[in-house]
């Protein structure tokens, strides 16, 4: 790849974190200008992989060479609060010169920290203006901001620097759908080199190639999300179909060796009955006899190394063949029988000012999918029903047990084993009991007795799932605010095969639409200035659309 080009090499890369947990080992990787979505299972070192690249991380060996500057929006952004909007977009020493010469002070130092850049404040108007944040003050304070304009605001700052590599690693997570919108424009128009991590299926229909990391290495498909997931299936066909045969070979080889084995004890047999009898000259029957073992030796050995070739191959089909566990959930005691009442909400003022005007009522196991802006005030209506904050006036009772997965998933005891933390909400529960229940949620053997704070992003959000409905009475009405946010295309999968065997009532506040439409939701309720109102599907905001 010419020097030129803007590009990211790592070459023999290995990286492990100090407690020896090996993440990359020899990792090759060559990436050059488009849009590349980078998927793998929760672990596999995707987030990692890109703080390496960032210079963020140090490898253990090999190296990472790119071209020309780096920017890199990190999963779990954290900004200064009481930063300024122009801080945060570093322009704001160049504002101040400007600001002054412009005032009449015609100091040296002001020219050249403006240099060529009269326009900085037309050009970050622009930016902010592309994306959604046109009436964000530059003399803001960071604090003032959501959380999906901190997002964005990170993102306009590399826009703004214009890098030859941007990293992006799940930028989409606490986007609403307008805010999605704007930066899957910003994503179709980099014409450098993109690295986005994601499991937004929106986004990653918008690259050009699909790099599927995968036990420490890249295979590469091109296209988007939909031609690499046609392609993989065509491959899993055809390494399924390996495995029959495979298989089928090993059989053979398995009965052609006990075949072998029959013939040399009848030969053996004969032979020994032929001495026995002395029918031929001792010399002749010696001679025979060695012949016989020799034959016999070479005969057993080949369909030895055949049986040990075809089990070979049958080992290398079945690591081909892609085994991503389902997570089930049988728990009886969350059913909710139709018509039953499960939560009404009478007149509800909420912290920050949101409202639900009149009366609302949930019953049976009705699956809601809550919908809003960022800042509607979703989460805040959440952990109300869910008792952990008091309703400014007015009502919200729920009238069966509640399980909340909040979206910063801190309901874990870190200190504690997975095995502690069902101990801790199901004190009835024995050791043997609370393993096979957190078994079917694919922490198995020695997984179950990991610390939490050793968990993964995805395997974080597993384990709080299983400790909710695991709680003692299970929850008969689940709320999950953003649970996608930490999970890769696969965990999306296992996450809604889960809650298709859950029978209780589902509330699910997210702006990942074909998520939600994935779940059977019987009503979409749309919180904004209004209050909480019913919408038909056909009324969500088009995630593909401009403006």
């Amino acid at each position: 790849m010419p020097a030129s080009t803007p590009h990211v090499l790592c070459s023999s890369l290995s990286f492990a974190w100090p407690d020896g947990s090996e993440v990359l080992d020899g990792f090759q990787l060559a990436v050059g200008p488009g849009r590349t979505g980078l998927v793998g299972l929760n672990g596999c070192g995707k987030s990692t992989l890109l703080r390496l690249i960032a210079g963020e991380l140090t490898p253990t060996a090999g190296h990472v060479t790119t071209s020309g500057d780096i920017g890199h929006l990190p999963q779990d952004l954290v900004l200064d609060t009481a930063l300024r909007v122009d801080e945060a977009l570093g322009v704001a020493r160049t504002r101040v010169a400007l600001h002054a010469i412009e005032a009449g002070d015609p100091a040296e130092e002001h020219f050249a920290v403006v240099g060529d850049d009269w326009d900085v404040e037309e050009r970050v108007h622009a930016v902010l203006g592309r994306l959604g944040l046109a009436g964000v003050g530059l003399d803001r304070t960071i604090g003032e901001m959501s959380g999906g304009e901190c997002v964005l605001l990170r993102l306009a700052a590399l826009l703004l620097a214009r890098p030859s590599v941007l990293l992006l690693d799940e930028p989409t997570d606490n986007l609403d759908l307008h805010a999605r919108r704007r930066l899957y424009d910003a994503v179709e128009a980099w014409t450098g080199v993109l690295v986005v991590v994601s499991h937004d299926r929106e986004l990653l229909e918008r690259v050009d190639r699909i790099a599927d990391l995968r036990d420490g290495a890249v295979t590469w498909y091109g296209g988007s999300l939909s031609a690499y997931e046609e392609a993989l299936a065509v491959e899993q066909e055809a390494a399924e179909r390996a495995v029959r045969a495979a298989e089928a070979d090993v059989r053979r080889q398995k009965r052609e060796l006990a075949d072998a084995h029959i013939k040399l004890s009848r030969r053996k047999r004969y032979g020994q009955k032929m001495w026995d009898t002395k029918r031929e000259p001792k010399a002749v029957m010696g001679q025979r006899k060695q012949t016989a073992q020799e034959s016999a030796g070479k005969h057993r050995v080949m369909h030895t190394e055949r049986l040990a070739d075809a089990e070979d191959r049958l080992d290398e089909a079945v690591r081909a063949v892609r085994d991503d566990e389902a997570i089930r959930i049988e728990l009886p005691g969350t059913r909710v029988h139709p018509g039953r009442g499960v939560l009404v909400l009478r007149d509800l003022e909420l912290a920050h000012g949101a409202r639900v005007r009149g009366e609302w009522e949930l019953r049976g196991p009705e699956r809601i999918a809550l919908i809003g802006r960022n800042g509607a005030g979703k989460t805040t209506l959440l952990r109300t029903v869910a008792g952990e904050l008091d309703p400014v006036s007015g009502e919200a009772a729920a009238r069966v047990p509640v399980g909340f997965l909040p979206q910063r998933l801190d309901v874990l005891d870190d200190a504690l084993s997975l095995v502690g933390n069902v101990a801790r909400v199901a004190p009835g529960a024995t050791d043997n009991g609370i393993r096979a229940r957190l078994a079917h949620f694919l922490f198995k053997g020695s997984r179950a007795d990991r610390p939490a704070a050793a968990l993964s992003g995805g395997e974080r959000l597993r384990a709080t799932l299983a400790a909710l409905l695991l709680t003692e009475p299970a929850p008969r009405l689940l709320m999950l605010d953003e649970p996608t946010n930490s999970l890769d295309l696969s965990g999306v999968r296992r996450l809604t095969s889960a809650l298709e065997s859950y029978e209780g009532a589902l509330i699910v506040a997210s702006h990942d639409t074909p998520f939600l439409k994935s779940l059977g939701i019987t009503r979409w309720m749309l919180l904004d200035g209004e209050g909480l109102q019913e919408i038909a599907p056909g009324q969500l905001p088009d995630a593909r659309a401009g403006g």
